[in-house]
């Protein structure tokens, strides 16, 4: 075997094996939220993820980590809508916001994020919502959740003073869509009032139009 053939075959054996690694994290991420979702957090086990996976436990430990480690990063990347977390400031609608000159058309884009989002997020928000309580690892989860909202939703009402229409200040503008925005307050609407998300999203907009913009 030349030395150029060995080269190519280490570069396939890579990503081979690179390729193989990503299949079995899907799988034991795909694996985890099912279960999370249809058991709860307290009743799912590793070893039932790893059975649903079709891996073995050690390899969901390595993998991805203990409970409270999985059950963060499915947050992450349901959050990003990737395989990986993505801050909120790299994210296509943060850009896509920031571009706009319009105060309307800001929030109308916002309100469609939060929609989508919430719409892949809210079934885990609910399994975390309930087991919060109970669990200091995902208390922390939830009130670390709560926190980056909250800076970014300073960065969004500072992005909207720019337009010369806030008719509050940056800080109360900020303070009310993250309440609005919150997956408690889609939980209450969507989940147990059973507004589609359509009406949903409409209604954000239209919300923080009426309370934010002069």
């Amino acid at each position: 075997m030349t030395a150029d053939s060995e080269r190519v075959k280490r570069r396939y054996d890579t990503t081979r094996r690179r390729a193989s690694a990503d299949r079995t994290r899907r799988a034991i991420l795909e694996a985890a939220t099912a279960l999370f979702i249809e058991q709860g957090y307290v009743a799912t086990t590793m070893a039932a993820i790893a059975q649903r996976a079709g891996v073995n436990a050690d390899t969901v430990y390595t993998t991805v980590g203990a409970k409270p480690a999985l059950f963060r990063l499915l947050i992450e990347t349901t959050l990003s809508g990737e395989d990986h977390a993505v801050p909120a400031t790299n994210r296509d609608y943060v850009r896509d916001l920031q571009a706009e000159p319009d105060a309307v058309n800001k929030l109308a884009i916002y309100a469609a994020a939060i929609s989508r989002i919430h719409a892949r997020l809210g079934p885990l928000f609910g399994v975390l919502q309930t087991a919060a309580p109970s669990s200091p690892e995902l208390a922390a989860l939830w009130h670390m959740i709560a926190e980056r909202r909250a800076a970014n939703m300073r960065l969004l009402a500072a992005d909207l003073a720019t337009t010369g229409r806030l008719r509050s200040t940056v800080q109360e503008a900020a303070d009310v869509i993250w309440a609005t925005n919150s997956p408690e307050f889609y939980l209450l609407l969507v989940r147990d009032r059973q507004w589609t998300h359509e009406h949903y999203e409409q209604w954000l907009a239209d919300s923080w139009c009426r309370l934010l913009l002069t």
